[in-house]
């Protein structure tokens, strides 16, 4: 069951089902065949030796009735074959059914138990009332219900209460500090959906803290060669002033300040995870502003997404700036539609990134194999700019271009 509010509700119609069988097996029992009904039959049978015969007077018939009542303590009536009354003592029985050759009778005294006598006579006898509290019975039979309702109840509340347990048990774990808790999903129902978010939620948190430790970890390794070369310089600086030590101290500490500023740009996208500025933005005027400040050939015709202007600038700064540090030239930027999405391309005629190295130049501070050029960080940032606006970006090869950068977008339609 895909939803517990069934599951509750057929718990409830199962247990009435079941208390309803029971009250009818009940019912069944106390009738025909019962062992009371069997020895009323025996006593019967012993009752007609005792009574008078048929043609006997009725006064005969009646004395005989009151002294078997006396002694069996009971309700007694005595009818002909024709079921009318003969003699009667104790409290007035209904007559019998012609019906029925010996069973209960319901009537407003309560049950009574009605047999033929080999004269074609009938007794009806019914057993002394015991006095007892009529609640006693009400109670009764409302504790077979209770009981039925707990029998049915518990493995369903059982089942439900367990799974809860479970969950209880793994949001502990988690709240310690074991960030690879996950706990078993079990079902369809709300419960289980519970379960899958909290997993989601688990592997989530676990991917953000070990990419918060890598980037904190990456970042201090990276940070401290600008800041030795920095601590270098000054010293230099100190012992022997010269314009050549100025300015790589100028270079060494821009390096710095766009390192720390790729860092928390990287932190910010990853914490907030949604576009803090959103206009429209003519992807095509952005890129030819950018490309002014490269040698690159710009391709294209005009294409309106939504985005941050600002993200998207350093988007494509970024994949040029990879270009010219890590291709060679001609660099070539081409932007087209294609379908509801917005391509742009940043080709270079440098020899391309392997096969299986495609994915891991988009993860943070990787660099290619006997490349120290670069902190590792501008293609990751691309990739996170591009999904956070609804797109992607990837390496690939193509047949007249081996090094190339795509990058595709949602664009804003025409209205």
């Amino acid at each position: 069951m895909r939803r517990l509010y069934q599951k509750i509700y057929l718990t409830i119609v199962a247990t009435l089902v079941l208390v309803v069988l029971i009250a009818g097996a009940l019912w069944r029992l106390g009738s025909a065949g019962s062992p009371f009904g069997q020895a009323l039959e025996m006593a019967g049978e012993l009752a007609g030796t005792a009574l008078p015969p048929a043609d006997a007077p009725r006064e005969m018939q009646q004395e005989a009735l009151d002294r078997l009542g006396r002694q069996i303590h009971a309700d007694l009536a005595l009818f002909d074959s024709e079921l009318r009354p003969i003699a009667f003592t104790g409290r007035p029985l209904p007559p019998p059914s012609r019906a029925d050759e010996s069973g209960w009778i319901r009537g407003p005294g309560g049950p009574a138990w009605s047999f033929r006598l080999p004269d074609m006579r009938w007794v009806v006898v019914r057993a002394p009332r015991r006095h007892r509290n009529p609640a006693v019975g009400l109670v009764l039979f409302l504790g077979v219900i209770a009981l039925a309702v707990a029998v049915c109840a518990f493995p369903v509340v059982r089942g439900l209460t367990r799974r809860l347990e479970t969950l209880q048990a793994g949001v502990e774990t988690l709240g310690a500090g074991n960030l690879s808790t996950r706990v078993k999903v079990e079902g369809r129902d709300e419960i289980a959906r519970l379960a899958e978010s909290f997993n989601r939620a688990a592997a989530r948190i676990e991917e953000l803290v070990a990419a918060h430790r890598m980037l904190l970890a990456n970042a201090s390794h990276e940070l401290r060669t600008p800041l030795s070369r920095i601590r270098l310089g000054i010293e230099l600086m100190n012992g022997k002033p010269d314009s050549k030590y100025a300015a790589d101290l100028k270079r060494d500490i821009a390096e710095l300040d766009g390192l720390i500023d790729e860092i928390l740009l990287a932190s910010r996208i990853e914490a907030i995870g949604a576009l803090q500025a959103s206009e429209e933005v003519d992807l095509l005027a952005l890129a030819a502003e950018e490309c002014a400040r490269y040698e690159c050939e710009l391709k294209g015709e005009p294409v309106a997404i939504r985005g941050d202007p600002r993200l998207l600038r350093r988007m494509i700064r970024n994949l040029l700036e990879n270009a010219e540090r890590h291709g060679k030239p001609p660099v070539t930027v081409k932007l087209r539609r294609a379908g509801d999405r917005a391509v742009l391309e940043v080709i270079d005629a440098g020899p391309g990134i392997p096969t299986e190295q495609r994915e891991q130049v988009f993860v943070p501070f990787y660099r290619l194999t006997g490349d120290p050029k670069g902190a590792g960080l501008g293609l990751s940032l691309v990739r996170q700019i591009a999904r956070l606006h609804g797109g992607d970006a990837v390496a690939e090869a193509k047949a007249d271009a081996p090094s190339c950068f795509t990058v595709t977008l949602p664009f804003v339609r025409p209205a």
